[in-house]
């Protein structure tokens, strides 16, 4: 396998190329999003939604009690924790095809799941977690990083690790690479229960509040006869992280007025949550609607 570390620094420098070599498709897509979280490009900060393109070195960031799935091109699905600080790094021309990208989890937990029916297909994908990198081949790999270290979990396929030039090679399922801040790594066997509570911090489940890409329910953040007064609404929502639109609806007459809403959720109870967690963020009075 070659240096991963010299893959890093490869994309690095692609990522400094113009755009017009910018790739073909986006390197990933967000799937479903537990907000609070965002965004960063050119020194700008948006909320994260559903369909929101992801581009080579945008940074991504969720807040406390918050999850976010990536689909990237290639089929393989990351799923990312709270208080997670995460950006990726591709130049692939044609990533749905043959795709090659370094993973950069800066803090928080993460879940890296090769899609199951592209396996085989052409893939060169890096994971640096905290102060290790792996290098992966169809792959289901769970990790973290810390102030207390690193933690790498293998559920399935084979990975290499590489940290503080010593390399580690894992090919044993259920197994986990235990790097304690300062200490020397371990690779230990990873008990069901223990990986079950893990796998929490990246997993989103029913009665979380999450938005995706087909729901119908909205939580509408507000509503104003002005558009100056709904921009104040949807200032205050999305600085909270939660990805609102203004949608303007014709009243009698030349009369209009705006809503605020925050849309993707698959049931009222969904919606409901997340206007908990909107109201919780901010003095807005939320509602939810279909």
């Amino acid at each position: 396998m070659r240096s991963l570390s010299r893959l890093f620094a490869v994309l690095a420098l692609l990522a400094a190329l113009p755009a017009s070599m910018a790739l073909a498709a986006p390197a990933a897509t967000v799937e479903a999003v537990q907000a609070p979280a965002w965004r960063d490009r050119d020194g700008r900060s948006m909320p994260l939604e559903p369909g929101m393109e992801i581009k080579s070195g945008d940074v991504l960031r969720t807040g406390a009690g918050a999850r976010a799935y990536l689909m990237l091109a290639e089929g393989s699905r990351v799923k990312l924790g709270e208080s997670a600080r995460f950006t990726l790094h591709s130049r692939s021309l044609q990533p749905e095809k043959a795709f090659r990208a370094a993973l950069d989890v800066l803090a928080g937990a993460f879940r890296y799941t090769t899609g199951k029916l592209r396996k085989a297909m052409p893939r060169d994908v890096a994971i640096r977690v905290g102060t290790a990198t792996i290098g992966v081949r169809g792959t289901d790999v769970w990790g973290r990083t810390d102030k207390d270290g690193d933690l790498v979990a293998l559920l399935e396929g084979r990975i290499e690790i590489t940290r503080a030039g010593q390399s580690t090679e894992m090919a044993e399922p259920m197994t986990f690479y235990d790097a304690p801040a300062g200490k020397a790594a371990e690779v230990k066997p990873l008990d069901a229960e223990v990986f079950a509570r893990l796998a929490r911090e990246t997993e989103i489940v029913a009665g979380d509040g999450a938005a995706g890409l087909k729901g119908k329910w909205k939580v509408v953040a507000g509503a104003a006869p002005t558009q100056a007064a709904a921009l104040d609404i949807y200032d205050e929502a999305r600085g909270a992280g939660f990805a609102a639109r203004i949608k303007p609806l014709q009243g009698e007459g030349d009369t209009w007025r705006y809503e605020v809403v925050i849309g993707g959720f698959a049931t009222a109870a969904e919606a409901g949550i997340a206007a908990t967690r909107l109201k919780a963020a901010t003095e807005l009075t939320p509602t939810v609607r279909r």
